[in-house]
């Protein structure tokens, strides 16, 4: 990503795929003002939308369109920004980009540009920027949710408050050591750092604990279904898709690979992965398949057992449901099972989906109550930073200085996860996911 350049105004097709009903062009810098006369004649009222005409440097009509001006500092990125609601027309929008291209100090933005903008402004920190991308991305209302709780600024206003904490123990700590002239650091003071570290610990380990929540709704509860050859693995696969995923034939290994869909159950993000018949055989490409199906068993959060063979029930470390299928008759009824299912009439289906859903809601727990660690960086910096903590009373015990030391890096790793402390290693991998226009 290129550095952030003062002089540059940038602009984006920010509402997706053409043709559209409307496609919205944004754009931010300190142009802008000066594209939008150029376009309109004049700038609009602050925040409310003016139809106007969008006119070419040569006069050509490029369409009517509602233009929306927000002057700095009150915009999403703290920059003097307009969006443009034109028609979504491939041509009409492609006259527009070229023609703020042409203009002078203008230039296309790149993935993420505006929401680094608005990071880097003040606007917001990588929290927000990150559960803003989540939100984008959201597929379920679980994750909806999730982002959302994140955009608020909540887990922001946790971070902090565990780094105000550590600055202050880390600040009588080293007043202690300017002003004293003991060698070790007081009782009082001592005390209080070591208590306030400790409760520190436990919210952190707490909060660490939510992170199982996070990755389930953030990618997804992990469902195998597993078993012998022929026992309507693939067919259960795609009567639950609603279409044809997987080959289904009545030979016998006829599943090589590991095959995977996400459903949407009850807000939850469900990964369902169809595997190859579990059995011995001497064909190399089906063993390939036998192997990764027993990987992703090993992985699965739950396993879907089609099978009346018990050996295969030690490979499975997790929740498993047994289920026996094809019981097209009514009357038919299988002891041991859990279920028994037809995906020809129908029977059991709801039933076992009921069930997925329920271990999914369960595996996930009262995520909502809570702040949530949402990502896998926040998760590193986190364990990090209870590193540095765990040992601090170890620490302290050498020297004050020691102390102080492991709290200044323990409160570094909480800067780094809401961008206090950011570096562009970071902020390129942070923004450079995020889609054009954002």
């Amino acid at each position: 990503m290129q550095q952030l350049n003062g002089q540059q105004t940038i602009f984006a097709l920010s509402s997706g795929k053409l043709p559209s009903g409307v496609a919205v062009v944004r754009l931010s810098g300190p142009q802008v003002a000066a594209v939008v006369v150029a376009l309109t004649g004049s700038l609009p009222k602050p925040r409310m939308a003016s139809l106007r005409s969008l006119n070419a440097k040569d006069g050509r009509l490029l369409d009517n369109a509602l233009i929306v001006w927000f002057p700095a500092p009150k915009s999403f990125t703290g920059e003097d920004c307009c969006e443009f609601h034109c028609h979504g027309g491939p041509a009409v929008v492609a006259a527009l980009l070229s023609e703020l291209a042409a203009m002078d100090g203008c230039r296309q933005a790149e993935a993420g540009e505006f929401s680094l903008r608005a990071f880097t402004s003040g606007k917001t920190d990588l929290t927000q920027m990150e559960s803003l991308a989540d939100l984008v991305s959201a597929e379920t209302e679980s994750q909806r949710a999730l982002a959302i709780k994140g955009a608020s600024g909540a887990s922001r206003g946790l971070y902090e408050s565990w780094r105000a904490d550590l600055l202050n123990a880390r600040a009588m700590i080293e007043a202690d050591l300017d002003f004293s002239d003991e060698d070790d650091v007081p009782g009082s003071v001592a005390e209080a750092s070591i208590h306030k570290v400790r409760l520190l610990v436990s919210g952190v380990e707490r909060h660490l604990n939510s992170a199982r929540s996070a990755e389930i709704i953030r990618h997804g509860f992990r469902v195998v279904i597993a078993g012998s050859p022929n026992v309507g693995k693939s067919t259960l696969l795609n009567t639950l898709a609603k279409r044809d995923v997987a080959i289904v034939t009545d030979i016998a290994g006829t599943t090589r690979d590991v095959l995977e869909i996400a459903l949407d159950l009850d807000g939850f993000k469900i990964m369902l992965l169809d595997t190859a018949g579990l059995r011995d055989t001497s064909d190399k490409v089906e063993k390939i398949g036998i192997e990764r199906a027993r990987i992703a068993i090993s992985d699965a959060d739950l396993v879907l057992l089609l099978s009346d063979n018990d050996e295969f029930e030690p490979l499975i470390a997790r929740n498993v449901l047994k289920v026996t299928a094809k019981c097209d008759d009514d009357g038919a009824n299988v002891s041991g099972s859990d279920f028994c299912i037809s995906c020809k009439t129908g029977r059991g289906l709801n039933e076992l989906l009921a069930a997925i859903s329920g271990y999914a809601r369960d595996e996930v727990g009262n995520w909502a109550e809570g702040e949530v660690a949402t990502h896998a960086r926040h998760v590193a910096l986190l364990n990090n930073a209870m590193v540095a903590l765990v040992s601090f009373e170890d620490a302290l015990n050498n020297g004050a200085e020691f102390g102080a030391e492991h709290l200044r890096v323990a409160a570094e790793c909480l800067a780094l996860i809401t961008g206090v402390i950011s570096t562009e290693d970071v902020l390129g991998e942070i923004f450079s996911a995020f889609c054009i226009g954002k």
